[in-house]
């Protein structure tokens, strides 16, 4: 499925975002929890030398003096039942009376210095430090513990809070990121409005280019530079189309004379006559591909312009349904003309409104089998004005439609039987454009055709 590119913008910023806020998340965790072991040791390394400077100062105190002491110094100090207090030989001198029993205590030993020890105590963690020290001439050893319930109790808050914001973190990164990216491409939207507003009719129009110095503008430049050399190029095609129709006339007059000159003749043999009448039909065809040739070229030169006065649709619609009418009858057809027996006032062309009318009629003609049926009609909606020319013909397939306007394109094989260039409803489009209203057809194969012209009211 294909995205916008603001679509994939938003979800590369998030996830960048998102993988970002991970990262640092982790490394806040890991930071805290080693900031808050570092505390914890140093809280019980804070611990163990006041207890040290007690000991000294009370070494020559009487045992019970002693022991009065270190038991105020266990209530002011928290966690102070998990104090001890071993002399050299491992002989326990001095603990809490509230020390509780079954504590694992870490095993003394005799290395200088301070060690740590991560114990387990009533489903919750504990951290003891032991200080083997000398108090005068005597080593002794200080052991100090600490409940690390407050330190896992901060990270799983801190765990929580992360948890809690990444989702409002993640739609707030989104909405920015698609605020951002949309601000961002709106000069691409404008560039490509105006890419879209260019049609291969008229090329003489260029993109805004905004000095910003950036990749938009040397795009808008660069498309510019496109559009002036597509100006020239197809300035050319069409300069050559128009000569080379306007050269072709003449010797196509001049075989079209000859041919009718020779056709004059009786003492002609049956054989040169059937000769002479196809050089005749061939000359007229190619002339008429000619003038359409150079109707559409002086059309995207800009040279062929429609006079637009007003104008009484109703008597125009009525001379080219009385043409059709006789055709069809010839052909075993079946035409109605419905239409409204008021004026139908409309600004426009005669002459090419009347081409218009009569492309689509001969079309339904030519594609619509003897005893078929065709319909004109013509109808007022509110400010417009609807005409209608449907056909039980061959019909059109759906995947053609689309091109059914185009140049030299006939539906083949469905409609290559019918004869012509395939520019009789490119011309019929030109002149709709040119009288501001649009053309639009229907069709379903072996069914028929409808075309339908929306044409303003004079009024409108």
């Amino acid at each position: 499925m294909k995205r916008s590119i603001s679509f994939r913008l938003t979800c590369w910023f998030s996830c960048v975002f998102l993988a970002g806020f991970v990262v640092f998340g982790v490394v806040m965790w890991v930071d805290l929890a080693l900031q808050l072991s570092h505390g914890r040791d140093r809280t019980l390394s804070r611990r163990a030398a006041r207890c040290y400077d007690l000991l000294s100062a009370t070494e020559r105190n009487a045992s019970q003096r002693r022991l009065a002491k270190f038991e105020e110094f266990t209530d002011a100090t928290p966690e102070g039942n998990l104090i001890r207090v071993y002399d050299e030989r491992g002989n326990l001198q001095l603990t809490d009376p509230a020390s509780p029993a079954g504590f694992p205590w870490p095993e003394t030993g005799v290395a200088a210095g301070d060690s740590f020890h991560s114990v387990n105590y009533d489903s919750r963690r504990f951290r003891v430090l032991t200080r083997n020290t000398k108090i005068g001439p005597r080593a002794v050893t200080i052991q100090v513990g600490g409940q690390l319930e407050d330190n896992r109790q901060l990270l799983a808050r801190f765990e929580t809070g992360l948890e809690s914001a990444t989702p409002l973190l993640l739609v707030v990164s989104a909405c920015c990121g698609y605020l951002v990216s949309r601000r961002a491409l709106q000069p691409v939207d404008r560039l490509i409005s105006g890419v879209r507003s260019i049609s291969a009719r008229d090329l003489s129009a260029r993109l805004p280019v905004n000095p910003t110095g950036d990749e938009l503008q040397r795009l808008a430049e660069t498309c510019n530079d496109m559009l002036a050399r597509l100006e020239n190029a197809v300035a050319r095609i069409n300069r050559f189309t128009a000569d080379a129709s306007h050269e072709l006339r003449s010797p196509l007059s001049f075989i079209r004379t000859v041919s009718e000159y020779a056709l004059q003749r009786p003492e002609l043999d049956g054989e040169t006559r059937e000769t002479f009448q196809d050089v005749l039909a061939e000359s007229i065809e190619a002339g008429l591909l000619l003038e359409n040739l150079l109707t559409l070229a002086r059309a995207d030169e800009g040279r062929l312009q429609v006079n637009l006065v007003p104008l009484d649709l109703t008597p125009l619609l009525e001379e080219v349904s009385g043409k059709a009418e006789t055709l069809a009858s010839a052909k075993g057809q079946t035409f109605t003309y419905s239409g409204a027996s008021e004026a139908i006032m409309i600004s426009g062309d005669r002459t090419t409104l009347q081409r218009l009318f009569w492309t689509l009629l001969d079309n339904a003609l030519k594609y619509t089998p003897n005893g078929g049926r065709i319909t004109l009609e013509a109808l007022t909606r509110g400010k417009e004005v609807v005409v209608r020319v449907r056909d039980t013909g061959i019909g059109i397939p759906s995947s053609l439609i689309p091109r059914i306007f185009e140049r030299f394109f006939r539906a083949d094989p469905s409609r290559s039987h019918g004869g012509g260039a395939g520019l009789g409803l490119a011309i019929a489009k030109w002149i709709a454009e040119a009288h501001r209203a649009t053309l639009t057809v229907e069709s379903e194969q072996g069914k028929g055709s409808t075309f339908e012209v929306l044409l303003p009211t004079a009024k409108a």
